[in-house]
């Protein structure tokens, strides 16, 4: 598991793409508080993800945090099933 992140909001543009892609924000606290995975994406920016599963189906819900601000930006957040795609391999 990776270190997760406790002190964050959420943008103004995370809510309205959470509520367009019908992400709950609990599914979003749960992810940022135990992610699976921490990826860089940029100086400044990363993802954190974990595998939900969802009406008998296992999706990858990603969260894109700015952590280069106190406290930690949430700029979007989405559902996918490709989780072969956005895996990342374990260091």
């Amino acid at each position: 598991m990776a270190d997760p992140i406790t002190r964050y909001v959420l943008t103004s543009h995370a809510h309205f793409e959470m509520e367009r892609r019908g992400i709950h924000a609990e599914t979003v606290h749960q992810v940022l508080a135990a992610p699976e995975q921490r990826i860089r994406v940029r100086p400044g920016r990363e993802v954190l993800q974990s595998r939900i599963a969802l009406q008998g189906k296992t999706y990858l819900v990603r969260v894109f945090v700015d952590v280069d601000r106190e406290p930690a930006e949430v700029v979007t957040g989405y559902r996918t099933s490709k989780i072969e795609k956005y895996w990342g391999n374990e260091p």
